[in-house]
């Protein structure tokens, strides 16, 4: 288990956290647990089972029906505005087909990464300073591709394209990351190169990742714990070293019948 210090200070809480969509779907099911401080998260589940839907709860991208999402103890729920804004500030989002712009060069799509920061026109007319400038270049150091900073994202293959998004994602300065099926359209090569990235930001920035993935095998090579869900419900909860595959065959298991 995790240490009892990190218990103590959870980064990210749920509290009996529901979400229930206008069509009767239920997204999540009376979700709790705690996320410590700088630990690497594999949430992993069959489509469907409500993966994406937790995720995009810690942003506010998705809202709740009921319960508590807190970040640093405090409640985000109910958060809006500049309240809102600074949240999102700190919480690095990574897409599954990227979200970059295609016809924009590889800088450009990392400057965006300061939206959060600046008013919107600014960045559209790329006003941006020297430092800024400056700290594209050493986000696009961190992910190793420095050579590509004046490409179209168009140019640039897959597992590189994603590692564009996790640049732009290190500009806003996050203590989260969340990384919502990264590797799905990825060939093992790449996909190797993507999750190696956001392990190593993980254990050198101390950031905390939550990464969505549906292969079991690459969650038990990068994950500190693994948490599995089925249709909203939290299935499954343990630390790597008491992962087992009985454990993880549970998580993908159909209820039966009444």
């Amino acid at each position: 288990m995790q240490a009892t210090a990190t218990q103590t200070n959870p980064i990210i809480s749920f509290k009996h956290v529901n979400k229930i969509y206008d069509n009767g779907t239920v997204g999540l099911k009376d979700i709790n647990f705690d996320i410590p401080r700088g630990q690497f998260l594999v949430v992993v589940g069959l489509s469907g089972a409500g993966k994406s839907t937790l995720l995009r709860t810690i942003n506010r991208m998705h809202e709740i029906t009921s319960g508590e999402v807190l970040v640093d103890n405090e409640s985000v729920s109910d958060y809006k505005g500049k309240a809102l804004r600074h949240l999102r500030r700190q919480i690095g989002m990574i897409f599954q087909n990227f979200n970059l712009v295609k016809r924009a060069t590889v800088e450009k799509n990392v400057l965006s990464g300061l939206v959060g920061y600046y008013p919107t026109w600014r960045c559209v007319l790329g006003l941006f300073t020297p430092h800024d400038r400056k700290r594209a270049f050493q986000a696009l150091d961190r992910v190793s591709l420095t050579k590509k900073l004046f490409s179209r994202a168009d140019e640039l293959s897959g597992g590189q394209q994603q590692r564009v998004a996790i640049a732009r994602a290190l500009m806003q300065d996050p203590k989260i990351m969340l990384a919502d099926e990264p590797i799905a359209s990825l060939d093992p090569r790449t996909t190797k190169a993507v999750m190696d990235t956001l392990k190593r930001l993980n254990r050198e920035d101390g950031i905390t990742v939550i990464v969505n993935l549906h292969s079991v095998e690459l969650a038990r090579e990068y994950a500190d714990r693994i948490v599995g869900l089925r249709s909203g419900e939290l299935v499954y909860d343990e630390p790597i070293d008491q992962v087992t595959e009985a454990g993880l065959n549970q998580i993908y298991q159909t209820k039966p019948e009444a």
